[in-house]
């Protein structure tokens, strides 16, 4: 029976040799249809994959360039910082120097002066640059700008009450340089 069919099959392909051309293009048109769509999709995939990379790349390149300008930005603050605190020293002195011949210079002292103008300079210089005078005389006791060095009981006073300032307290950026040195009330 299956001889049968075969020979029925060839005969049919010998009597119309058009179609099994036909359909032997159909079937290769498909496998390379098929091929086609697959080398498509596997491109898609890997295409897929490239912009993957290139946008992580992208964000990797993004946060660095932040993380290193914040980096630059802190590095700056705190050489600031630093210089500054080394220079307290001096403009403590240059203060003391004037707030003990203040009293007893004349008018025409021109020493006196010179110290005067030299206090000042620095003192715009500094805030030139953002360095603050932490406030202390009769404002309320703060840990974190003061440090009380002197405590005195008196009714006069509120309670953490500075009533003196041993020694000037500055900060830069919200960030204290030294703390003012106090004397609190109550």
């Amino acid at each position: 029976m299956e001889e049968m069919k075969k020979d029925e099959t060839m005969e049919e392909m010998m009597e119309n040799p058009e179609q099994e051309t036909a359909e032997q293009a159909t079937e290769e048109t498909t496998e390379v249809i098929d091929e086609t769509a697959q080398k498509i999709a596997d491109l898609e995939q890997q295409s897929a994959d490239y912009l993957d990379k290139y946008q992580r790349c992208l964000a990797e390149f993004d946060n660095f360039r932040k993380r290193t300008a914040k980096e630059k930005a802190g590095m700056y603050d705190d050489g600031v910082r630093d210089t500054v605190e080394k220079l307290l020293m001096v403009i403590d002195n240059l203060e003391r120097a004037v707030a003990a011949q203040e009293d007893k210079a004349d008018e025409n002292d021109a020493f006196f002066k010179g110290v005067q103008m030299t206090l000042k300079q620095f003192q715009d210089v500094l805030k030139s640059i953002g360095v603050e005078e932490i406030k202390a005389v009769g404002e309320k006791f703060d840990p974190n700008l003061h440090a009380a060095v002197a405590h005195e009981d008196d009714e006069n006073y509120g309670e953490n009450e500075i009533i003196l300032e041993m020694l000037k307290g500055y900060q830069y950026k919200d960030k204290v340089i030294r703390h003012s040195m106090v004397k609190v009330a109550n």
